[in-house]
């Protein structure tokens, strides 16, 4: 037998061009019992692919399918009246904390008791003469004598 055209037939299966007949034709080529020795290697392919068509689903696919998919039954979670409850605590904790943040940077607003005036706060611009800025307003006896008064203040402490 000539075997020209079943190589032939290999060469255009291989690069994927043969049709549905011609493939047809080489397993029914390759289903023989015999078939020259240097295309044995072939033998296989060919009976892998007539033999996979044969083997089903079996009965117990859909089973083995629905239990897999099936999902588990959960219990549900019991929860105390603490777990129900944390939330609510730590928003009032939270807003505990903001109330004593703004209490205190409040207070530290408002004290200004601490004895320090400011000379921002006593200057009032009553003049439009400028050579008045150059005059004292306290005699300048009454200056030294107070810086006087610091100093033996500072020694005595």
């Amino acid at each position: 037998m000539d075997y020209k055209y079943i190589e032939q037939l290999l060469e255009r299966y291989w690069n994927c061009e043969t049709s549905l007949e011609e493939e047809q034709i080489l397993r029914s080529f390759f289903r023989q019992k015999e078939i020259p020795a240097h295309l044995l290697r072939y033998k296989q392919l060919f009976a892998y692919q007539e033999a996979e068509k044969e083997i089903g689903l079996g009965e117990d696919f859909d089973a083995r399918i629905l239990a897999q998919v099936e999902k588990p039954v959960v219990k549900a979670k019991r929860l105390t009246m603490r777990a129900r409850f944390m939330p609510l605590f730590k928003s009032a904790a939270a807003i505990a904390v903001l109330f004593v943040m703004g209490t205190v940077v409040q207070r530290s607003l408002e004290s200004s008791d601490s004895g320090v005036v400011f000379v921002h706060d006593e200057y009032r611009n009553t003049t439009t003469d400028p050579q008045v800025a150059y005059e004292p307003v306290l005699p300048i006896d009454t200056v030294a004598k107070m810086a006087a008064d610091e100093a033996t203040a500072g020694t005595k402490n």
